[in-house]
């Protein structure tokens, strides 16, 4: 569990950096839905070179190979919960980083997610816990022939 809760703390902070700079990218290119085809095109073709958009789907993509090596290993069940991590590390980054107003409401949703998280991932490990105990040792049968 320890190794699933390291990497996934890696891919979501990776993906939340790259969320953030492809948010700052493209608020620097520009509005798309204002734009005419053929601003949309000089957007696309600026969007090609911008480092803030390149680092950011660098990012995305590390988020993604981690991900998928945790579904190598961890329940889907257990493993996209903690995904939700990413709400507090975007609503904070989203703050600071892009100057976003959070509203109490919104923290306070935050919070019972991360709440709901810890639910599901200390019943994953209570259950591993219970689970090792219930290993039955094989007995061997003494009413047979011996």
């Amino acid at each position: 569990m320890l190794k699933t809760i390291v990497v996934m703390l890696l891919a979501i902070t990776a993906g939340t950096i790259g969320d953030i700079l492809l948010t700052k990218g493209m608020r620097e290119i520009g509005d798309l839905s204002a734009m005419n085809l053929r601003g949309i095109i000089n957007a696309s073709l600026q969007a090609l070179t911008s480092p803030k958009l390149i680092l950011g789907t660098t990012m995305l993509a590390v988020f993604f190979f981690l991900w998928l090596a945790v579904l190598s290993w961890e329940d889907l069940s257990i493993a996209l919960p903690m995904q939700a991590l990413n709400y507090v590390l975007v609503a904070i980054l989203a703050k600071y980083l892009l100057h976003e107003q959070v509203s109490p409401l919104r923290w306070t949703g935050i919070i019972l997610v991360c709440i709901g998280v810890m639910l599901i991932t200390s019943s994953s490990t209570s259950e591993e816990r219970q689970n090792k105990a219930n290993i039955e040792v094989p007995q061997t049968d003494s009413t047979h022939g011996g």
